[in-house]
């Protein structure tokens, strides 16, 4: 097959939906099959870029941003005389101005396209009133024209339907993970080492964007809350600010948790694995996540987690982590349990790791992914201009 993946912003740092387009592309290479990736140069990452070996990746210049909405119309041209060419086009993400304008190509050449919204369907938090609005002149139809929908979770199945899409374009396709992706797992104790953190201290680890929605401010509270309990305990704030970091220092300082409180910025590849592999409960404090891959991440490292009641993988996370309503109090309580249960943490993490060899893993997905474009394109055949 060849395939058309696209995405508004390909780097690193953004986590989730690029790095599943990465991993997607990656295997779907080694399977055999012809991948292209077009983005915007927003903040593009061409070291990231280049080691896809054998997928191309076409970043267009983007002339205008009005937040996310990068406007590329250079694609167009690119568009009118390439996308003919393919079998099947992946929008990753959902209010774009690349979908907008790629699903239009996609329409007029009778070429089938999926969505794969990433948990960006509900109108939550920022500007609840522009994605209404995106939602009105282009998402709707983008919906509604799309041959399939990629939903992570039942919960994000339930909000597609709302939005109006047809049930039986629906199909529920957890992420994967890349088992292989680190290189191993390093040696205890490094990440340690380089930060001076004495092995007798137990670290508390928070990886992700430093957005509102992550829910940072609530970990810090909640980690207040136990350090007056405990002194050998100590929270790791790991990935770069998107807005939150100015106030959550303030907090920290706020809490006079300073000295119990690092932030490292953002971490890739083995300095990430490090940190895993140094730490002893992952948290997830967010106020919306449709399926983060840090908890599978974590997982990979045999990390329990404690993840907040809004986050769509809840139901997979039950004897492998603790769930809890999110604020501080309820983060503390879990905080607590696992800091007094050697033995529970160890079990958790252990049915973390379990459960990614028993049908998380990124091959097993990436085949799920590829059945369902077969299936599309067939459904499509005839439909073609000649």
């Amino acid at each position: 097959m060849k395939i058309l993946q696209v995405i508004p912003y390909f780097a690193q740092k953004w986590g989730g939906d690029v790095n599943v387009c990465y991993n997607l592309s990656k295997e779907l290479n080694n399977l055999g099959h012809d991948v292209t990736i077009i983005t915007t140069d927003f903040e593009y990452d061409l070291d990231y870029a280049q080691s896809l070996e054998n997928v191309e990746v076409i970043p267009f210049r983007r002339v205008a941003n009005l937040g996310l909405f990068l406007y590329s119309p250079g694609m167009k041209g690119w568009l009118r005389s390439n996308i003919s060419n393919y079998d099947i086009v992946h929008l990753h993400s959902f209010r774009s101005y690349q979908n907008n304008t790629i699903s239009r190509y996609a329409k007029e050449f009778d070429v089938p396209y999926i969505v794969q919204p990433h948990g960006s369907l509900p109108r939550i938090v920022k500007k609840k009133g522009l994605k209404q609005l995106y939602d009105m002149v282009w998402g709707n139809k983008i919906l509604q024209n799309a041959e399939g929908i990629i939903a992570l979770t039942s919960m994000e199945a339930e909000q597609a339907i709302k939005m109006g899409v047809n049930e039986n374009k629906i199909h529920i396709i957890a992420n994967g993970i890349d088992l292989s992706q680190w290189g191993g797992i390093p040696p205890q104790g490094k990440f340690r080492a380089l930060y001076n953190i004495p092995s007798s201290m137990h670290v508390i680890l928070f990886l992700g964007r430093l957005h509102p929605i992550k829910g940072v401010d609530l970990l810090i509270r909640a980690f207040g809350i136990v350090s007056k309990k405990r002194e050998n305990c100590m929270l790791v704030v790991v990935g770069p600010d998107n807005g939150s970091l100015s106030k959550l220092k303030k907090i920290v300082e706020e809490l006079n948790l300073r000295n119990k409180v690092l932030f490292t910025g953002p971490l890739y590849g083995k300095d990430k694995s490090t940190v895993y592999c140094d730490s002893d409960i992952y948290v997830l404090p967010s106020h919306y996540e449709a399926f983060p891959m840090t908890v599978l991440e974590a997982w990979a490292f045999k990390k329990p987690v404690i993840i907040t009641e809004n986050c769509g993988i809840k139901d997979l996370v039950q004897d492998s982590g603790l769930v809890v309503k999110s604020n501080p109090y309820d983060l503390a309580t879990a905080l607590q349990e696992y800091l007094q249960q050697d033995s529970l943490r160890h079990c958790h993490g252990q049915n973390g790791y379990n459960k990614l060899h028993e049908g998380l893993s990124i091959q097993t997905k990436v085949k799920n992914v590829e059945s369902l474009y077969r299936e599309v394109i067939k459904s499509n055949d005839g439909k073609r201009s000649p």
